[in-house]
Order: structure tokens, then C-alpha cells, then sequence
């Protein structure tokens, strides 16, 4: 009976681990275009989640940059690209903080080079912004190219609808966010 109890004991241990490795991370090269919002909701997660398996305190990802993924062996499945804006080369590591405060959205100002613009009080025309929604990490480049928001304080950024879209905000409205430089004019 003792034997068959311990070697049962050692089966469900093997079972387990066995379970363990199925659903075990996986290591993934990120890729331009990559961000933790988009990654998360290919695997089946949460931004959080992701920040807590990779220690990470920020959402901003570098190409290149080797993270955990949950999930085993199930690949990354990759939608369409959308059309965004250029991306500058920008220094090693994550841009600091520029700005937290809420974004707001408004038709935009044209500008021949992208759909994905905004609006600040200070910035220089011609800077580049990259936008992140501070609850889902979805982040965004856009090209300030107008002034505003105008009235309220805690609003910091007005983008255009198109980059709106882009941030997941259309249904808000107002949402949280936080603006790192990416390149200045």
C-alpha cells in the first residue's frame, strides 16, 4: 500500500509539472511597432500583468528589448499594421515623463505629413509626442502642430480624431495620460 501511494505521490508531482511547463512564459524579441497594450491583448492579458512578469514600471518598450510572454508556445499573432506616423530615432532607454495630466480629442489641424496630431500650449510646432493611455497602455505618435487645450487646467494635450482613435479614447472622451518627448523640431 506504501508503495503505491508514494509512486501515485510521484505521478501527480510529474503530472503537475508537466501542467506547469504547458503554460509556462516564453521569451519574445519585441518589435518595432510592438507595445505592451498591443502584446497584451494578443496574448490574452493585461498591460499590468505584463509590467509585473518583466518588473517593468512604465509601459514603453524599445525594439529589440527581450520580454517574458505568458502562454508557452502559442505565437504572437500579428494584425495589419496601422499607418502611424514616423518614428525618430530616439536615445537608448525610455524617454522621461514630459506631462501627466487628460487628454481631450477635436477635429485637428491638417498637416500633410500625418492624420496623427495634437495640440499643445507650449510645445514647439514640430515636435513629436508620444501619448500614452495611462489605463490601458495603449500609446500613440503624435505631431504637435496646434495650440491648445484652452480652459481647463488638468488638460494637457488635444489630439486630433484620428490619433484618438489610435489611443482608444473616442468613447471617453477625456482620459488619462502621460507625453514623452520623442523628438523635438
Amino acid at each position: 500500500m506504501r508503495v503505491c501511494r508514494a509512486g501515485l505521490l510521484v505521478a501527480l508531482a510529474l503530472a503537475a509539472t508537466l501542467a506547469g511547463r504547458a503554460g509556462a512564459d516564453r521569451v519574445y524579441r519585441v518589435q518595432a511597432g510592438d507595445s505592451l497594450y498591443s502584446l497584451a491583448r494578443e496574448t490574452g492579458t493585461t498591460v499590468a500583468k505584463l509590467q509585473r512578469l518583466n518588473g517593468l514600471s512604465s509601459t514603453g518598450l524599445r525594439a529589440g528589448q527581450a520580454i517574458r510572454l505568458p502562454g508557452g508556445t502559442a505565437p504572437v499573432v500579428r494584425s495589419a499594421p496601422a499607418k502611424a506616423a514616423p518614428v525618430a530615432a530616439s536615445p537608448p532607454g525610455v524617454p522621461t515623463v514630459y506631462q501627466r495630466g487628460m487628454a481631450v480629442y477635436y477635429g485637428g489641424r491638417r498637416d500633410e505629413r500625418t492624420v496623427l496630431t495634437a495640440a499643445h500650449l507650449s510645445l514647439p510646432f514640430g515636435t513629436w509626442v508620444e501619448v500614452t493611455h495611462t489605463r490601458t497602455g495603449r500609446s500613440v505618435l503624435v505631431l504637435i502642430n496646434d495650440r491648445g487645450p484652452f480652459g481647463r487646467s488638468e488638460r494637457v494635450i488635444d489630439l486630433s480624431s484620428a490619433a484618438a482613435r489610435a489611443l482608444g479614447i473616442m468613447g471617453e472622451g477625456v482620459a488619462p495620460v502621460t507625453l514623452r518627448i520623442a523628438r523635438r523640431p
